[in-house]
């Protein structure tokens, strides 16, 4: 039986089976933010310390944008934007505004093969970089092999509204030089100062991209959903219900440690319009990412 019990002090959810083969542990102040996952036993999710959540933004839902834009600038039906530039070293608003806000639990609902949670988070403010209201629902769901993240984003404004979306989830492996990651692709994101997307160039259709000795902070165009991470231990597969793909893999100053991130747009996509989409008044968007494990 999977039990889901609620850390009130902390306002932390913690997720598991009998077996103790699964475990989740989501920060309801931090975005909802899946802060660690184990399944079928092999801890693919751990806590990044002495790296800080600010510095990381692990797992984090990525809302009204993913990655960057630059300075913070924008323009949407003929009207600049000024958005906070909260990545100070490089003066660019950084994966948009959900990451720290607290979301309430709407349901939970637990049985022997897996645990399901409802979250929701209501926007009722509107900042001068973007002024539109909002409501996100977020459902986990865990089972023995797979943990899936369903994301569904209202427009409750009367205005239409720009957006992508992404996940920032960090993974662990046993030795991350002979870990892999595997995709199909035709385009990779050409970044330039300040991470921010300059062009695309063409690469071969399929990537099998040997991690061993690199510095990622890369940006592929996907031609499917499917990806594949390798790993001594244990091998994962991530789906995603979008017909627009895009990954950004980064390995951060950390042991062993990477970041594997689906995405609907790239950096600076408010201005470039690379994945872009926009949301109608009271018209709703749902995407679900799932990793699966071997």
């Amino acid at each position: 039986m999977y039990t889901i019990n609620h850390h009130l002090e902390t306002n932390i959810l913690e997720v598991k089976n009998a077996e103790n083969t699964v475990f989740g542990k989501i920060y309801l102040n931090q975005g909802a933010s899946l802060q660690e996952l184990t399944l079928e036993g092999k801890a693919v999710i751990q806590d990044l310390h002495p790296l800080t959540y600010d510095s990381t933004y692990a797992s984090s839902i990525l809302f009204p944008f993913a990655n960057r834009i630059k300075d913070g600038r924008y323009s949407f039906n003929d009207t600049m934007y000024q958005l906070e530039t909260n990545q100070k070293e490089e003066q660019n608003a950084l994966h948009g505004f959900v990451y720290n806000k607290t979301f309430k639990i709407l349901a939970q609902e637990t049985t022997s093969e897996s645990a399901k949670i409802t979250l929701e988070y209501i926007e009722k403010a509107k900042t001068i970089g973007f002024p539109y209201t909002y409501a996100i629902l977020v459902t986990y769901i865990f089972t023995n092999n797979t943990v899936s993240l369903a994301i569904n984003v209202k427009n409750t404004d009367a205005k239409v509204f720009p957006f992508t979306l992404g996940w920032h989830p960090y993974f662990i492996s046993d030795n991350l030089s002979k870990s892999s990651l595997n995709f199909d692709c035709n385009k990779k994101l050409i970044i330039g100062d300040r991470n921010i997307t300059t062009g695309i160039e063409e690469v071969k259709s399929v990537i099998n991209l040997d991690i061993e000795k690199k510095q990622l902070d890369d940006c592929w165009e996907l031609s499917n959903d499917k990806v594949v991470f390798n790993t001594p231990t244990y091998q994962l597969h991530f789906e995603s219900s979008c017909q627009e793909n895009f990954l950004q893999a980064y390995t951060p100053p950390r042991l062993n440690t990477i970041a594997i991130e689906p995405t609907t747009g790239v950096s600076n996509s408010f201005n470039n319009k690379i994945g872009l989409q926009t949301l109608k008044p009271n018209e709703e968007h749902s995407i679900i990412w799932k990793i699966t494990i071997n």
